[in-house]
C-alpha cells in the first residue's frame, strides 16, 4: 500500500517509454513550409518548386519520416505497390526476369509484393491475384504466363501485364522473341558450313520452348537442309547429359542448338565423355546468356535474352495504366535477343 495516503502509481506502459515516431508536422517545422506543403511533396499531387521540395526532401531523410500509407492512398487513389505473380523461382528465366522488374521498381517511389503460386493452374493465379488485392496492389505483373495461354482471365479493376503470355491473351504484355533468337542461333551454325543442326528442345507444355523448336524447323526447311528428330530435355543440366549421351551415339550430329544454356552444359560434358569434344567434332550453341555461360569448358555461344529490357519493359506497360488511363491494348511489346559468340561453334571438320 503507498504511504502518507498517496495513490499507487500505475505502471508505465512500454509503448510509453518508445520515441514518438516523426510526423508530417515535424517535417513541416524543420522545412519551414506549412504541413499542406509536405502533404503535395510526399504525396505528389500537385507542383512544388524545387527549392522548395528539396527542403521538405531532406526534412523527410533527416528525421526517418514515413508517410501512412494508408492515409497517402486515400489522398491519392494509389497504394505505390505492384504485385507480382511469379512461377518456379528456380527456373533461369523467371528469376531474372523478376530481378529485372524489382530492379526497375527500384528507380520508382512503388515497392514490390511478389506471390509465388504452388500450382500452375487459373484457380492457383487466381488466389495469388486475390492475395495480392488484399495487400493493396495498383498492378499485377503476372511471370511466364505462358502456361495459361489464352486461357488467363482474372477480376476486372486492376491493370496487369503479362510476361511470356504466348498468343491470345487479352492483357498487355512483353516477351523475349523466343523465335528470332532461334533463328539466329541455327543460322549461325548453318553459316558456319553444318549441313544440319540438331536440336536439344525443352519441356512440349512450354510455350518459348514450343517457339524456339518451331523457329529451329522453319530455318532448316528454308534453308532446304534436313530436319532431324528434336530431342526434349526439362531445361535442367541433368536433361542436357542424357540426351547429349543419346546424341553422342550418332556420328552424322555436328551441331546442337540447345534451348537453354543449362541444358547445353550437360550436353557438353555427355559430348566429351563421349570422345566427341566441342566444338572440334560438334558445335553447340545455348539459349540464356546465364552468367556462367562463359566459363563453361569452352566458352559457351548462346543467345542472350536481355531479360533486363523485358522486367523495365513490363514496369513501364503497368506503370504508364495506373498512372494514367487504364489501357485495353493487349498489343505485345517484343524484345530482340542477341548472338552471343564465343568458342563452343566452329565449322564442321572436313
Amino acid at each position: 500500500m503507498a504511504k502518507d495516503g498517496q495513490q499507487p502509481r500505475k505502471p508505465r506502459s512500454p509503448a510509453a517509454d518508445r520515441p514518438r515516431p516523426p510526423s508530417m508536422a515535424d517535417v513541416a517545422a524543420m522545412a519551414g513550409v506549412s504541413a499542406q506543403t509536405v502533404s503535395r511533396v510526399v504525396n505528389a499531387t500537385a507542383r512544388v518548386d524545387e527549392a522548395t521540395r528539396d527542403k521538405v526532401v531532406r526534412a523527410v531523410h533527416m528525421l526517418g519520416y514515413r508517410p501512412n500509407t494508408a492515409a497517402r492512398a486515400l489522398a491519392t487513389g494509389k497504394f505505390r505497390t505492384i504485385g507480382v505473380i511469379s512461377f518456379d523461382l528456380k527456373a533461369h528465366g523467371n528469376a531474372r526476369t523478376l530481378e529485372s522488374i524489382v530492379s526497375a521498381v527500384q528507380s520508382t517511389d512503388y515497392s514490390v509484393n511478389v506471390v509465388v503460386p504452388q500450382a500452375q493452374t487459373q484457380e492457383a493465379v487466381l488466389e495469388a491475384f486475390h492475395r495480392l488485392s488484399g495487400h493493396a496492389v495498383d498492378g499485377v505483373i503476372v511471370n511466364e504466363a505462358q502456361i495459361l495461354a489464352g486461357s488467363l482471365v482474372l477480376p476486372l479493376g486492376l491493370p496487369v501485364v503479362v510476361v511470356d503470355g504466348g498468343d491470345g491473351h487479352r492483357y498487355p504484355g512483353v516477351h523475349t522473341d523466343h523465335a528470332a533468337g532461334a533463328e539466329i542461333a541455327v543460322h549461325h551454325l548453318l553459316a558456319l558450313g553444318h549441313t544440319t543442326v540438331w536440336h536439344l528442345a525443352g519441356p512440349q507444355d512450354s510455350h518459348p520452348a514450343r517457339r524456339r523448336a518451331e523457329a529451329w524447323q522453319r530455318v532448316l526447311r528454308a534453308a532446304g537442309a534436313p530436319i532431324p528428330q528434336a530431342v526434349y530435355g526439362d531445361w535442367s543440366a541433368d536433361s542436357g547429359y542424357r540426351a547429349g549421351r543419346e546424341l553422342a551415339e550418332r556420328p552424322e550430329v555436328t551441331a546442337v542448338f540447345a534451348a537453354n544454356d543449362q541444358m547445353a552444359l550437360g550436353l557438353v560434358r555427355a559430348l566429351r565423355e563421349a570422345g566427341r569434344p566441342v566444338p572440334e567434332d560438334v558445335s553447340v550453341v545455348g539459349f540464356d546468356n546465364i552468367a556462367e555461360s562463359a566459363h563453361f569448358l569452352p566458352p559457351l555461344t548462346t543467345v542472350d535474352q536481355d531479360l533486363s529490357r523485358v522486367g523495365a519493359a513490363c514496369v513501364d506497360r503497368l506503370l504508364s495504366q495506373i498512372e494514367g488511363v487504364p489501357s485495353t491494348d493487349s498489343s505485345i511489346v517484343s524484345v530482340m535477343p542477341t548472338l552471343v559468340a564465343r568458342d563452343s561453334a566452329a565449322p564442321p571438320r572436313r
